[in-house]
């Protein structure tokens, strides 16, 4: 067995592009392992986690491409197929009209008719895409993350005095007029609308509403920091204007990560003054969680509850060996809903990397910016959380492991198959909530079956996986 690792100066790519072209090359002859990735920090710290010694002098505009062989003679055909995996995902589709590309999103819009603008560049760069899209008076959802914050402050003041909606930054799930943006669940149409400054905590309530059977019209998303004190809530008006105008929404649903205090009272102001119902979920301390908001809707809608475990609720086969609590998750919201209900019952719980593996509970969340620079998502690239999911296992004072496996359009095809490969390693009981619909290109059924398969308990409500995992620590302990 022999490493190789070259570094390709200036040979950029995206990180979606990479993870394709890694799985590529893991899957030739010869290969043992496999890396291709953008020299950030993060990656070297997960390539070095690997076992590949990455040049001191790499730097963040240099490609790796780093490789475990099996067989050292066959170094030159693997890089030949490192090669052709990174042309067969940058050219051109076959078939694909040979029409120049727009060179601007300015020019781009004068042929765009009245099309919502998806903006999804580097984060320092996207306040210019998207004021682009402002000044010309169309919609526009950020799915980039790493925007400065005084960024997102001019563009929603611009998007404000134009009368327009700005989605996001890091925007991760929106649903308009039925059409599915970023990682939305895939819904019936209905009563419902929401606006959302939570991804994940969207896709909660999508999948929990679903569950009873009842549809979304429109789920806007504002990005999470919309009910800060700097921004306050100025996409959040304008998104439940819009719902509040939407004839076929009889009920509006804000759900947000913690907001400013002042803010959040600005917005139920706000809201009381509309023609239709509003229903606030803003998570925080002494707050109702998601599944519980979840509830307040349904009643309204005179709608019951459904079933939210779907598989057997019976304790794990797996004794309790440690005395701690291990999150480890894709979804923010989702981590910081199960770190809240956790420490009300353990006291402090830490999120950060050094508190997964440290001496206290933790529960991290993989998606935060921390964790992307220069990769995919942790919905799109598992890599990240699977490694540190084989490290809280090798630990002793690991007592339970709680997971999310959130589903939908842009998310990793089939989440569950990689865990159920790794959980098979895991002596600790683990506790798993699927995020999803029935309808979620994943299949909800075979992503419940393969976690039950490998000797988890799945839920459908985080809430409730957490508190399932709680009950099942302190019966241990």
């Amino acid at each position: 067995m022999s490493t190789h690792v070259e570094l390709r100066p200036g040979a950029y790519a995206d990180s979606v592009t990479l993870l394709q072209v890694s799985r590529t090359v893991a899957r030739l002859p010869g290969v043992a392992a496999a890396q291709v990735a953008m020299a950030t920090p993060l990656n070297i710290e997960v390539l070095e986690g690997m076992g590949f010694a990455v040049p001191a002098e790499a730097g963040v505009n240099d490609l790796v491409v780093a490789v475990r062989l099996e067989d050292p003679a066959a170094l030159d055909a693997i890089l030949a197929g490192v090669d052709r995996a990174l042309d067969d995902d940058t050219r051109r589709p076959a078939g694909a009209a040979e029409v120049a590309p727009h060179r601007t999103t300015a020019t781009a819009l004068r042929d765009a008719g009245d099309a919502v603008v998806l903006v999804s560049v580097p984060g320092p760069s996207a306040v210019v895409e998207a004021m682009d899209a402002v000044e010309a008076g169309r919609d526009v959802m950020v799915f980039s993350d790493h925007v400065p914050l005084e960024h997102e402050v001019v563009l929603k003041r611009a998007a404000e005095a134009a009368g327009v909606l700005v989605m996001g930054p890091d925007c991760g799930t929106a649903i308009v007029h039925g059409v599915g943006l970023g990682f939305a669940n895939v819904v019936s149409p209905g009563p419902v609308g929401i606006v959302a400054a939570s991804g994940t905590g969207c896709q909660q309530l999508l999948a929990l509403l679903d569950h009873a059977g009842v549809g979304v019209t429109s789920a806007l998303g504002v990005g999470g920091r919309d009910l800060g004190a700097e921004v306050g809530g100025l996409a959040t008006r304008e998104a439940l204007r819009r719902l509040d105008a939407d004839d076929r929404v009889e009920l509006i649903v804000v759900v947000s990560k913690p907001p400013a205090p002042d803010v959040a009272a600005a917005i139920e102001e706000y809201a009381a003054d509309l023609a239709t119902p509003v229903e606030l979920a803003l998570l925080g301390p002494g707050q109702p969680d998601l599944t519980a908001a979840a509830e307040r809707v349904l009643r309204r809608l005179s709608r019951p509850l459904p079933d939210l475990s779907p598989a057997d609720p019976s304790a794990t086969s797996r004794p309790v060996g440690g005395e701690l609590l291990r999150g480890l998750f894709v979804g923010g919201t989702l981590a910081g809903e199960a770190r809240q209900i956790a420490a009300e019952t353990l006291g402090v719980v830490g999120s950060a990397l050094a508190d997964l593996h440290g001496d206290g509970h933790g529960v991290v969340d993989f998606g935060d910016d921390a964790y992307t620079s220069g990769r995919a998502h942790p919905m799109i690239d598992p890599t990240l959380r699977l490694e540190h999911l084989a490290r809280a296992a090798e630990d002793p004072h690991t007592g339970v492991i709680l997971l999310d496996v959130v589903l939908g359009h842009g998310a990793e095809p089939d989440p569950a198959a990689l865990l159920n490969t790794a959980l098979a390693d895991v002596s600790q009981p683990v506790v798993a909530c699927v995020v999803g619909t029935a309808q979620d290109p994943q299949d909800l059924d075979r992503q419940v079956r393969l976690l039950v398969e490998a000797d988890a308990e799945v839920h459908l409500s985080n809430a409730r996986a957490t508190r399932r995992a709680l009950e099942i620590l302190g019966a241990g302990r």
